[in-house]
């Protein structure tokens, strides 16, 4: 006797769009969809992309403003988000990743040093200046940054691959982790004394 065990999957959206329904309480992996007989134009729409976002309250002096399904509810289930960074003069994005998404990156305005890391063992640093017009990816997971590099503001505008990418600032999740990795872990693995470990953790 033969036995076929068959296994379906379909990880594409399976009607017209899911708008997200931000007042339901029933908690999903995503956002429940709204009734497709009350959407409206506006479901799929934002503005004010062409603000330029506040960097003089970040420390690291850039800004990031973020379109997904929270903003436009009809990015729900359709794998994909857009933001906009604003950079002071040699601002920074701090190195991050993007656990759920590939980052695709286009220089709008200002010249950008960027770059990304490769995974262990390698651990190879892969970085380009870019220009207005030029266009750069960061694949989904590698810890990456930005650094405007010239003496006038830049600005960039970011595509990625999910409507919810999460972001994990490395210096914030490291040292500013609630509560505090272990000042001896965290000292042996930066090879830093633990007052220097305790200065930072208390800065973030």
């Amino acid at each position: 006797m033969t036995c076929f065990v068959a296994f379906a999957t379909d990880n594409n959206p399976l009607q017209d769009f899911c708008v997200a329904d931000k007042n339901s309480p029933v908690l999903v992996n995503g956002l429940v969809c709204k009734d497709p007989k009350v959407v409206n134009e506006y479901d799929f729409f934002t503005s004010g992309l062409n603000i330029a976002g506040d960097t003089s309250l970040s420390p690291v002096g850039s800004n990031v403003t973020t379109v997904n399904a929270a903003t436009i509810p009809g990015l729900n289930t359709l794998g994909i988000s857009l933001v906009r960074i604003d950079f002071a003069p040699w601002g920074i994005n701090a190195p991050h990743t993007h656990p759920r998404a590939t980052e695709i990156l286009t220089v709008m305005q200002g010249t950008l040093r960027v770059g990304f890391v490769t995974s262990n063992t390698d651990n190879r640093h892969i970085t380009k200046v870019l220009n207005e017009g030029d266009v750069f990816v960061f694949p989904e997971g590698l810890v990456h940054y930005q650094q405007n590099i010239g003496h006038g503001n830049a600005v960039v505008i970011a595509a990625l691959s999910s409507q919810n990418p999460g972001v994990i600032t490395i210096a914030n999740a490291v040292f500013g982790a609630n509560p505090d990795i272990s000042a001896d872990i965290l000292a042996k693995a930066f090879q830093l004394d633990k007052n220097t470990v305790y200065q930072l953790q208390a800065r973030f």
